[in-house]
């Protein structure tokens, strides 16, 4: 055994990770202590997830792990089969990124949590039942009698995620792992989840590894950060040590890729795009013999403008009315209320007349990963709409076009004929980009473009669009929970809350003054300082 503190909780000495002859973690060394949160941080593809779960014995076959790995006085790498059932859910507990794929669909809230329970503790009926109850008022979950039978597709992001810490709290665990808990998840909840973390780390004197790319988080909820490149450690130490007076030249990237600057001022004139009482309402489903219910309100009716070459950034909790909103304007929900895009009244139209304006306006959406087709080259994947609407263009046409698209975006020509699979995060939400500008549109709407990528490719991709913005007049319906990449996009913001219009005006100033406590309690989750200035 390696010579270490007592207090000591996992320790990890030159641990190596390679899949065939491709080394992935080379040499990392950490302690967690008791009651420490430890939080391991890089961009996607540093290595984070694989050393955890390397750690924990969970890579596939043609993984190969060496290196000293130790839990307590238990040596990890001894470990064979029934052992390691035993320790995984039992002295560690997982909380996964994403909370939706982490439960099974099939199973209500009580038969999940209860599995763990029964495994490890061997409880099973009334007692089962009676300690998921208790595990649900812990995660401080509303309705716990209720939620007991409700299936994930019945519960918000947040209330899935508190359901996976119950289930990785259920038997009491000595070390928590969490995966990049809250990148789903708006600001507000991301506090709430993290704030429930560090409670019951306290309360159980767990050891908590956090792993994530985002720095505001750590610097707010961990004790010590590892951060890694490549594989390798570049430094680690006390969260305030680090960021005040970071020694590797990586991490002084990490901590000034806070996405920053404004947008060039937009003229403004006659507005681009404008709706007048727009709101949308969605029908419940009527039970036999009992009364139709009233139609769900899932946007209020409300006013809004946008000028050529103006941002309009949109904010606000999951559930808001954001998405809704937008895709109203889009006519891709049914909506009622007047939408004039130019000179053209798009509450009026549809058929062919309808898809002729949708050159006009195009949509980035959140996912890079799920809106690209696997199936289709990048060539025919960007100019899929310019073959749609123009018919009449010549094929060497259709090359150029795509050519001079990549650039524009920043990639190479030689992508062209390559697949999705093969590019990262955000050269896949560049390709989404270069997707709606070759039809050259007065306007894109930006759904989340930002919220599933690294901090670093975050700016990158701000300063894209800005660019593309300044050279090209476009207009944006620029929609985000991330209060620091709207404060660096947009001219005017729109609050929206339960599909109302909470607040709206001029973006520094409701970011910096403003007037309802919902949007105060936002900038304050995103830790947002009340005088932001000019960036």
């Amino acid at each position: 055994m390696p010579e270490t503190s007592a207090a000591d909780l996992l320790r990890l000495d030159d641990l190596t990770v390679a899949f065939d002859e491709v080394t992935v973690v080379d040499r990392l060394s950490l302690r967690i202590r008791r009651g420490e949160t430890l939080a391991l941080v890089g961009e996607s593809g540093s290595g984070k997830s694989v050393s955890a779960l390397g750690a924990m014995g969970l890579l596939p076959d043609n993984a190969r792990v060496e290196g000293g790995r130790w839990l307590g006085d238990t040596d990890l790498a001894r470990l064979r089969g029934r052992d390691w059932q035993g320790l995984r859910g039992g002295r560690v507990g997982f909380v996964f990124q994403e909370p939706m794929t982490s439960l099974n669909p099939l199973h209500t809230v009580a038969r999940q949590i209860g599995e763990t329970l029964r495994l490890h503790q061997g409880l099973t009926g009334r007692a089962a039942r009676e300690r998921t109850r208790e595990l649900l008022v812990q995660v401080k979950l509303p309705r716990p009698d209720e939620l007991l039978d409700a299936w994930p597709h019945q519960l918000s992001g947040g209330q899935r995620q508190r359901v996976m810490i119950a289930m990785a709290i259920a038997n009491d665990p000595e070390l928590l792992i969490a995966d990049e808990p809250t990148t789903a998840l708006d600001v507000t909840v991301q506090r709430e989840i993290l704030a429930l973390l560090a409670e019951l780390r306290d309360r159980h004197g767990m050891g908590m590894l956090f792993i994530t790319h985002d720095l505001n988080l750590v610097r707010r909820h961990a004790d010590r950060v590892c951060v890694l490149f490549q594989g390798r450690e570049q430094e680690t130490g006390p969260v305030a040590e680090v960021f005040a007076s970071p020694l590797s030249p990586y991490t002084r990237l990490l901590l000034d890729a806070e996405p920053e600057g404004r947008p060039a001022p937009a003229e403004r004139g006659a507005p681009l795009l404008q709706a007048h009482r727009l709101g949308v309402r969605f029908q419940r489903p009527k039970r036999l013999f009992a009364r139709r219910p009233p139609a769900f309100e899932a946007l209020r009716p409300l006013d809004l403008a946008i000028a050529p070459g103006e941002t309009l950034g949109i904010v606000g909790e999951s559930g808001s009315g954001k998405t809704t909103l937008a895709l109203a304007l889009l006519r891709l929900t049914e909506s009622h209320g007047e939408i004039t895009f130019g000179e053209e009244r798009l509450d009026r139209l549809s058929g062919k007349a309808l898809r002729r304006q949708r050159r006009r306006f195009q949509v980035v959406f959140q996912d890079p990963y799920g809106s690209l087709s696997p199936r289709l080259p990048v060539s025919e994947i960007i100019s899929e709409g310019l073959r749609f609407h123009y018919p009449e263009l010549a094929e060497e046409e259709v090359v150029r076009r795509v050519q001079a698209t990549l650039r524009e975006v920043g990639l190479p020509e030689d992508c062209a004929s390559r697949y999705p699979h093969e590019f990262s995060g955000g050269q896949r939400q560049r390709i989404a980009v270069a997707r709606a500008i070759i039809l050259e549109p007065e306007m894109l709407v930006l759904d989340e473009p930002t919220s599933a990528l690294d901090r670093t490719v975050q700016k990158q991709l701000v300063a894209l669009l800005r660019d593309l913005q300044a050279r090209r007049g476009l207009s944006y319906l620029f929609i985000s929970h991330d209060l620091a990449v709207v404060r660096a996009m947009a001219h005017r913001v729109m609050v929206l809350r339960d599909g109302e219009v909470v607040e709206q005006g001029e973006c520094l100033a409701v970011l910096e003054q403003p007037r309802s406590d919902y949007t105060r309690a936002l900038v304050a989750a995103a830790g947002l300082s009340p005088r932001l200035g000019q960036g």
